[in-house]
């Protein structure tokens, strides 16, 4: 409880009494306020305006924006103001307003003119899942979470029904219960531009016989309509633009085969194949994601309209791995790698990754063995030019904060632009090597001034029944192997308003790939430290200066109040 300024703990039937600090503009602040203020006691819109360009490296900000935001932070903490002016507890004010003080750009910038495969594809794994791999509910409501999240590539696995009559989506060999198909693509048509207007790709993994195969067809074309992005002759040979597909739907699975030979399957070159041939080399397990798994009748033969509606071809992996990755003249195409085969293949023959991603898309997907929905960590696909990184997204974790990360670029779309020097290649056609340790590019300085929100968000004795919380923030920079690194403030001890006011340095040799991850824990002495808020930021993306940074729940989901005061500056 609080009481005239302090508040009041129970331990063994004593009160114990704290202070409750309030938070005063810090000393960074104030030189900030001074420097374009010329030591006034308050700020007009033209000396915000200077602030905004000088000290916060805003672009293209003028006066009448400048009084914009004046104004609107004026409405929220004096209502009756007469004067657009800040006084210095209204500038600090500002500063802790995410809304208008952002860690990183709020809109879309990237050119989104080139081909697909040189963006990065927000992408969910087995999107109709409610849980974990084994036995959760299939249901649309996780499609539809995916979505507004800005998800663009939505997996679904077709299935027969138990009337072997209509097609359900379900986790196959498992105890997932299905959801109908219809019932999916109809909640995609709806929700599928609700968070960004590019393009959505559902992936399929196609268990059918051709009579089912004829049903998708016409379902699909009836559902999605003018929607559907149906390739015509010679579409393929390189991918239209997230710009040309804005607001179209595509499919892309494994073009079904014709006239099945059960005999020959074995020489298919199917993903399982890919995937069976490396484990003999490698001497490890894969699991099986086929995608052309159709129970055909030998005589039956695929319906045109199904292989015509096919967007995206998913590619027949040949036996050998550099074979598979090898970049050919012909159409462009995707390939599906589990994420114990891209170790492998990066270990081995990372710069063929790295070429094929260059024509090609390249999906990697979490192993079998993550039943309980659990994700891989994204960046060594990133880092190999992989465009889907297949996650759970029902779940959470560091791996799912990591993805949160990448995709708060480029305004949430879902569609990030590829660094330069993944799709270029060198005189001698050489390309990037990731094992190949380059020079310092910037160094990232990073000042963690304070914390605010938590006694609004939290009940009182949620981290420590006796005492206020002692809060300390770690940040983790994440990216290429020799940019890792992770550092710590300290303690502060019995206080829900911190401040630490320390400065951490971060040298970056691919900054374009590097993510700050940022996690406030409470220090607990007897037991594991308590959860109190993260979050993770594109380092590409950030703006410089002193800025509002919300923190998120373990889910991602944001906290109403809980934000640090930092500051970012690069050299």
């Amino acid at each position: 409880m609080m009481k005239e300024g302090y508040q009041y703990y129970k331990m063994f039937g004593f009160n114990r009494k704290f202070k409750i600090t309030e938070l005063k503009p810090l000393p960074d602040v104030i030189d900030a306020f001074s420097l374009c203020t010329n030591r006034e006691s308050q700020t007009l819109p033209d000396h915000f305006r200077q602030f905004l360009v000088e000290f916060q490296g805003e672009e293209g900000v003028t006066v009448d924006h400048a009084r914009v935001i004046m104004e609107q932070v004026l409405h929220h903490i004096r209502p009756n103001f007469n004067l657009c002016c800040f006084t210095l507890d209204d500038f600090f004010k500002y500063l802790f307003f995410d809304h208008f003080n952002a860690p990183i750009r709020s809109e879309g910038h990237h050119d989104m003119a080139a081909p697909l495969q040189h963006y990065f594809i927000y992408t969910g794994h087995n999107s109709y899942l409610t849980g974990n791999q084994l036995n959760s509910d299939c249901s649309e409501v996780p499609i539809i979470k995916a979505l507004h999240k800005g998800v663009r590539v939505i997996e679904l696995d077709l299935w027969p029904n138990s009337s072997k009559d209509g097609i359900d989506v379900l986790h196959g060999r498992t105890m997932t219960t299905p959801v109908t198909l219809e019932k999916c693509l109809k909640s995609i048509k709806e929700h599928a531009f609700v968070n960004s207007p590019y393009p959505v790709i559902i992936t399929l993994e196609d268990h059918l016989t051709p009579n089912l195969q004829a049903k998708v067809a016409e379902m699909v074309i009836e559902i999605f309509g003018d929607m559907l992005y149906c390739p015509k002759d010679g579409d393929q040979d390189e991918f239209a633009s997230p710009e040309e597909l804005k607001h179209r739907i595509l499919l892309s699975t494994k073009p079904p085969k014709e006239n099945l030979e059960r005999a020959n399957s074995s020489m298919d070159g199917n993903m399982s194949n890919l995937n069976h041939d490396l484990s003999q080399f490698f001497h490890i397990e894969f699991e099986d994601e086929n995608e052309d798994d159709a129970s055909e009748n030998p005589e039956q033969k695929t319906p045109p309209e199904y292989k015509q509606l096919i967007g995206i071809h998913a590619a027949k992996a040949s036996k050998e791995l550099k074979e598979a990755l090898t970049v050919d003249s012909g159409k462009a195409k995707r390939l599906s790698l589990s994420e114990q085969t891209l170790e492998k293949a990066a270990s081995l023959c990372g710069t063929d990754l790295v070429r094929f991603t260059q024509k090609n898309i390249l999906r990697v997907y979490p192993k079998g063995t993550r039943v309980t929905s659990t994700n891989f960590k994204p960046l060594l696909a990133w880092m190999h030019g992989a465009q889907m990184v297949a996650s759970n997204m029902q779940g959470y974790g560091k791996s799912l904060w990591m993805m949160h990360g990448m995709f708060r670029s480029n305004g949430g779309c879902g569609y990030v632009k590829k660094p330069d020097f993944l799709m270029t290649k060198g005189p001698n056609n050489e390309v990037f090597d990731p094992q190949v340790t380059s020079y310092v590019k910037k160094t990232l300085k990073v000042k963690v001034y304070a914390g605010d929100g938590w006694r609004m968000d939290f009940s009182q004795t949620h981290f420590d029944k006796y005492s206020p919380p002692d809060f300390y923030t770690k940040m983790y920079m994440v990216g290429v192997p020799v940019d890792v690194i992770k550092k710590k403030t300290r303690v502060i001890k019995d206080d829900w308003i911190p401040v630490w006011d320390e400065e951490f340095t971060f040298p970056l040799t691919v900054p374009e790939l590097a993510l700050l991850k940022i996690v406030v824990r409470e220090h607990d002495v007897s037991e594991k430290d308590d959860f109190a808020g993260q979050t993770c930021l594109p380092v590409s993306e950030l703006k410089t200066g002193i800025r509002a940074v919300p923190l998120h729940n373990k889910k991602g989901e944001k906290f109403e109040s809980v934000k640090l005061l930092m500051r970012f500056v690069f050299e």
